[in-house]
């Protein structure tokens, strides 16, 4: 295949999209095959000779669809939505024609300054204090070590970049149970190690305590330790708990600790003001990370990171040998000194695109719709005999129980949601609180319905009839 070809494929391609976005309802949200169904249909080897686009086309058809979990059907109601809105699409169709490596300024300009103004956008849109700046990662998890990175170099008077860690007092980082597992890999990653992630005790709302922060701080100074940084919850993936983000924040300050707020998912609904009460006093925080691939509509990957004061971070991660020199321009920004990868992507048009396409208030409709369909029926299971809601409703998710009497709760709910995904009407998934398997419920594909989020209660009732 060559350029000539490429309008009649791309065309082709798109024309499946339409047809695929247009009947997902009629596919089973998981994928069913079997693990294996899929290489099995692959050659072993790469061919030796060019394959014409139309037998490769009509394998992807016959392939992969149905090798897939689809991400995009308006009954995925597990983990947390990968959204993918039209405009992204088509923002990252056009990006991926233009190709670039943007690294620099100079290899992308209008990426670079594009990025600068949707962090800016964004920013404001979340109701962020004016003096953030940020840069858009892949993955929260790129912007949780970014984050974690930086609290080690400046507890350690940024020695570890120069002559390493060997020998150094072990730098603490703090965060509760709730937080997500990307902050245990960070500190695995940065060489500060599990044993150095200091777990600190929820209450009953599942939030940090502050007492305990604080007392765990003083304990690790007296026992020569190096307390680094505090990551802050706000949304977690479990069952949605967040932490008093102002009191954190003011003990971390007291303590001259660096803070990251980890609002990935949640981050999304700060553009609703009515829900910011829950990362009250965030301004404070030194980085904040949120998703918009998550729940805004910005095709995966789409990560942003919000820095008050972006040169700590940029003093941990910023390199510029000379053959990434900006010759004859003043200070440019190159945003691969704020990552860790060099490479990047044009992310910033797709989230040009989408802010356009559906406007702020267009998008705030459809967070509060999934906010108030959830909640609807979480009243509806509350209401039904043989279910206990084992959580509440926090933003868009909450967690439940299948509990008919004289049952074995934990065994039962597992066999449900076995039974739910089996049958592919809708997809959830689990998690375990306070030591009892229960199932999770999130909303927030971006072409979901009430009739979709509904349409749990009736297919759960529908299986478990069948136990």
């Amino acid at each position: 295949m060559d350029n000539s070809e490429l309008t009649k494929w791309s065309n082709r391609a798109t024309e499946w999209s339409q047809e695929y976005l247009d009947t997902l309802r009629d596919r089973p949200v998981r994928s069913q095959v079997s693990p294996g169904d899929i290489a099995a249909q692959l050659p072993t080897h790469a061919p030796e000779q060019a394959e014409d686009m139309e037998l490769i086309f009509s394998d992807f058809e016959r392939i992969v669809p149905d090798g897939m979990t689809h991400w995009q059907h308006p009954r995925f109601f597990a983990y947390f939505p990968s959204n993918a809105s039209p405009a992204s699409m088509v923002a990252e169709q056009l990006a991926n024609a233009i190709s670039a490596q943007c690294m620099l300024w100079q290899t992308s300009p209008a990426a670079t300054e594009i990025e600068g103004v949707m962090i800016n956008w964004l920013r404001d849109a979340l109701g962020l204090a004016p003096h953030f700046t940020g840069v858009i990662q892949d993955s929260a998890t790129s912007s949780t070590l970014s984050a974690v990175l930086t609290m080690r170099e400046r507890a350690m008077d940024w020695r570890g970049i120069t002559s390493g860690t060997s020998g150094e007092k072990p730098p603490r980082i703090y965060a509760s149970a709730q937080t997500h597992s990307s902050i245990d890999k960070a500190c695995w990653v940065a060489g500060i190690g599990q044993d150095n992630l200091v777990k600190i005790p929820t209450d009953a709302n599942f939030s940090m305590q502050p007492d305990a922060l604080r007392a765990a701080i003083a304990q690790d100074r007296a026992d020569g330790f190096i307390p680094a940084g505090v990551v802050i919850c706000v949304g977690g993936t479990s069952i949605g708990a967040s932490d008093n983000v102002a009191e954190i924040i003011k003990i971390a300050r007291d303590e001259g600790l660096y803070t990251h707020v980890d609002a990935a998912w949640a981050g999304s609904a700060m553009i609703c003001p009515e829900f910011r009460a829950i990362w009250d006093g965030v301004d404070g925080a030194d980085s904040i990370v949120f998703n918009p691939h998550k729940w805004l509509g910005a095709q995966f990957d789409c990560s942003v990171q919000f820095l008050a004061d972006p040169a700590q971070q940029l003093r941990t991660l910023g390199l510029r040998p000379d053959y990434l020199q900006t010759l004859g321009q003043a200070e440019v920004t190159n945003y691969n000194e704020w990552t860790i990868p060099l490479g990047r992507r044009f992310r910033a048009l797709k989230l040009w695109f989408l802010m356009r396409a559906y406007g702020l208030e267009g998008l705030r409709s459809r967070i509060r719709n999934h906010v108030a369909w959830v909640q609807e029926l979480e009243a509806k299971l509350a209401a039904d005999p043989d279910f206990t809601i084992t959580t509440h409703s926090r933003l868009s998710l909450f967690t439940f129980q299948y509990t008919p009497k004289g049952g074995d709760a934990d065994a039962l709910s597992r066999q449900l949601l076995q039974m739910v995904n089996d049958d592919g009407r809708i997809y959830l998934t689990q998690t375990v609180h306070k030591g009892k398997f229960v199932i999770r419920m999130t909303a927030g594909q971006f072409d979901c319905t009430r009739e979709d989020v509904m349409s749990v209660y009736d297919v759960l009732k529908d299986l478990a009839a069948q136990l």
